[in-house]
Parts: C-alpha cells; sequence; structure tokens
C-alpha cells in the first residue's frame, strides 16, 4: 500500500488532544447519569442497565461497522458518527429541562450512542493507524493511554462537582462544548492521507466482516490474547458494575467519595502510562500483557471487599490499575504491527466484538449479584460474615467483590498455561 506518512506527528497531536477533550466530556455525562439513575432507583443493576445499553450494539454490530470502516473515508465516518451521538445527548438534555427525562429514555439514548460508538471507534483506530508512523507506535499507545488515564481522574470528580452543583444540565453543557471542539478540528485541521485511503475494501459488508474473523483465525496468538482480554473484561465490567453499590451507601461514602475513588484509578492509570511510554521494548509482549492482568485482578478486588476506609479504597485502585496501560499499549503494538492497513477495520471490528462482548454480560451479572444475591445474603448476617464483609447496605457488594477477586485470578490461571505458547518481540 502506497503511505505517505512521515515522522511529522501534527496531525496526531491535533487529533489525539480535541478527541480526548470529547471523551472527557462524554465521561462526565456518563458518571453524572449513574449518579442521577442510582439516586432514582437505588439499584446496582439499573446502573450497571445502562451501560449494558451502550456495549450491546457495540458488541453485536462491531463486525459490521469494521467493514464499513474500511469501504468508506475515515474521517467523514468519524465526522458523522460523533454527530449522530451529540444529538442523542442533547435529546438527554432536552428531556431534562423539560422534567420528562425517565430511565427508559436513557436506556434508549445510550443504545443509540452505543451504536454510533461501534462505527466511530475501528475508523477512530485505522486514522490513527495512518497518520503516526510506526516507529512511534509505542510512544503514541503510551500517550493515547496516558490521555484515557486524566479522563478516568477527572471526570467522577468534575462530574461530581458539576452534577452536585447544577444537576444533569451544566455536566451535558461541558459535553456539547468539548464535542465542539474536537468536531472543529477533525473537520478543518486533521488531514488524514489520502494515498493510503486510495484502496478500497471491495465485496459486500458481510463477506469483508467475514474476512477480518478469517484472519484471526489465521492468527493464533493474536486471537488467543483477544479471548484472554475477553475473559479480563467479564471480571472488570462486574467491578465496574459492583463499585457504586459498595461505596455510595457507606457511612464513610457517597458521591464525591465514589468520585475520588473512581478517580484513583485514573491517577493510576497516569503513572501506568507514563511507564508504557518510557519503558523499553519488551522481549515478550504476550506476556507483559499476561503478568500486568494477573497482577491487577489479584490485588484490587480484594482490597475493595475486606475494607470499609476511603484511603484503602483508593489504594486498591492504584495497585489494581496501574498496569492496565502498560497491558494495552503493548497490545495495541502488537494489532498495528501485525495487522495489515487495509485489513485493520475489519480485524479491530472483530477484535472488538469478540474482546469485549463479556463486558454487558459482566455488567449484567454484577448489577445481579449484588441486588439479588449478595446484598439479601449478607442481611442479618452473624459472626465471621460482618467481620470480613460489614454490614448493612453495601456488605453484599464487598462480598461479591471477594468474589470476583477469586474468579480473576482463576481466568488469569486459566488462560496462562495456553499464553505462554506465543510469544511476541518486535525484532
Amino acid at each position: 500500500m502506497n503511505n505517505i506518512k512521515t515522522d511529522n506527528l501534527r496531525d496526531f497531536y491535533i487529533l489525539w488532544l480535541t478527541q480526548s477533550l470529547s471523551q472527557l466530556g462524554s465521561g462526565i455525562t456518563a458518571f453524572a447519569l449513574t449518579l442521577w439513575l442510582y439516586d432514582e432507583t437505588g439499584s446496582a443493576l439499573s446502573t450497571a442497565a445502562l451501560r449494558i445499553c451502550t456495549y450491546a450494539p457495540y458488541v453485536v454490530m462491531s463486525i459490521f461497522a469494521g467493514a464499513i470502516t474500511d469501504k468508506f473515508d475515515k474521517k467523514k465516518t468519524m465526522l458523522i458518527c460523533d454527530a449522530l451521538a451529540a444529538v442523542s445527548t442533547i435529546a438527554v438534555l432536552m428531556l431534562y429541562k423539560t422534567g420528562t427525562l425517565a430511565v427508559w429514555h436513557l436506556y434508549l439514548i445510550n443504545a443509540v450512542s452505543g451504536l454510533m460508538n461501534t462505527v466511530q471507534q475501528p475508523a477512530s483506530e485505522v486514522a490513527y493507524t495512518l497518520i503516526i508512523p510506526k516507529d512511534h507506535y509505542q510512544k503514541t499507545g503510551g500517550l493515547q493511554s496516558l490521555s484515557r488515564s486524566l479522563i478516568s481522574i477527572g471526570n467522577p470528580v468534575i462530574a461530581a462537582a458539576l452534577y452536585g452543583l447544577a444537576g444533569l444540565e451544566l455536566a451535558i453543557a461541558v459535553d456539547l462544548l468539548s464535542f465542539a471542539v474536537a468536531f472543529t478540528a477533525l473537520a478543518f485541521f486533521v488531514r488524514i492521507p489520502k494515498a493510503a485511503e486510495r484502496k478500497k475494501a471491495d465485496g459486500s459488508v458481510l463477506q469483508l466482516a467475514k474476512e477480518g474473523l478469517v484472519y484471526l483465525k489465521s492468527n493464533p496468538m493474536i486471537l488467543y490474547v483477544i479471548l484472554f482480554m475477553a475473559g479480563v473484561n467479564l471480571i472488570a465490567s462486574a467491578f465496574d458494575a459492583v463499585l457504586p453499590a459498595l461505596i455510595k451507601p457507606n457511612p464513610r461514602g457517597g458521591d464525591y467519595v465514589l468520585g475520588i475513588v473512581s478517580s484513583c484509578a485514573g491517577i493510576a492509570m497516569v503513572i501506568g502510562s507514563l511507564i508504557a511510554t518510557a519503558m523499553p521494548k519488551p522481549k515478550d509482549r504476550v506476556r507483559v500483557i499476561y503478568l500486568t492482568m494477573l497482577f491487577s485482578l489479584g490485588t484490587e478486588n480484594f482490597f475493595l471487599a475486606f475494607s470499609r476506609s476511603p484511603v484503602i479504597w483508593c489504594l486498591g485502585q492504584l495497585i489494581g490499575w496501574m498496569l492496565v496501560p502498560v497491558m494495552s499499549t503493548n497490545q495495541n503494538v502488537i494489532m498495528r504491527n501485525s495487522v495489515p492497513e487495509e485489513l485493520q477495520g475489519r480485524v479491530y471490528a472483530c477484535r472488538n466484538t469478540l474482546q469485549f462482548f463479556t463486558i454487558p454480560i459482566g455488567l449484567f451479572l454484577g448489577g445481579v449479584m449484588v441486588d439479588k444475591v449478595c446484598e439479601p445474603f449478607m442481611q442479618g448476617r452473624e459472626g465471621l460474615w460482618p467481620v470480613l464483609f460489614g454490614s448493612g447496605k453495601g456488605s453484599g457488594a464487598a462480598l461479591m467483590m471477594f468474589i470476583l477477586g477469586a474468579a480473576g485470578v482463576a481466568v488469569c490461571l486459566a488462560f496462562g498455561n495456553r499464553l505462554k505458547r506465543y510469544k511476541y518481540s518486535d525484532n
């Protein structure tokens, strides 16, 4: 393929900075909606369902979205998807201002936003590949992890502050402003190489989607890393469903503490992103992926399960999330180096389906287990149970954290022997 990449990272920096700003705005709205929904329902399952509605179309439609990405212009695809997602956010704002916002509205609108992200995400991945010189993949991957980490720090605290100050209206207004900046930058200031776009994918969407799956099947190392990360995502998404139910009802918790604890994950990922950016190329990237996830899943859940202290909650988040950017950077380098550019839209989309299909399952299981199993089980318990997990509302969520810790270690050990068969080095 004729490619006109140079060592100039101007377009990457513009796209990265403005898209990161937009992602911060979207994260603020998402967190504020979680607070509003938990206040309305008091249910872990109802808040988990909000994210399920976002991820369900993402998982179901990703394979086809990747085929669309490879057939059409990347910039136009991103602009259209971003604009439609912004329209859904405006719909939330209008319903909120008129006092008619209902839970089912959020589920429907999140499903629409998730569908737009399904197409936008693989287009964005390919766009980054087209504008980043190969020698800068690890550096730029670390910077992308850094921005995601900063967003993780900022959006919970900012969302909690804005929500407490003026409700959903102010949070959504900030989101729309950040969208306008990112949309303008992409439309007028970012150049995606046209020479790299000349070779369009031919064939039907179904045929192109099949090609992505065939590629993964013929590359078992990449496929197995993806399946391993699917198991990790199952545990991590269940954790996301349980965390608000652990902290919000706790006497030492609440909205602001939840925001601080959530931000600690972002602080940890900033540290991890700096490590990923500065670290030398590892001899075996697959092993790095496995070991980082074993450490993360084998620590954080237990810290939160056995503690009723915000300080320990924060410590658990710091330890559990610090190596996540190291994992994601190594996976991204493997993907960018291994997958031909003309196939990346399809392959990334298939990756999204296979790696992320466990997220809505984990969110659902986490919410159901807290509401229907663990909380009822802990009610009125005596003896060792309240000593380990506390008492009252939230103790069931602590029990669920312990279950997730054990399950996370089991997932890593189950995949570990198979992953040892594969080794990936840039050399």
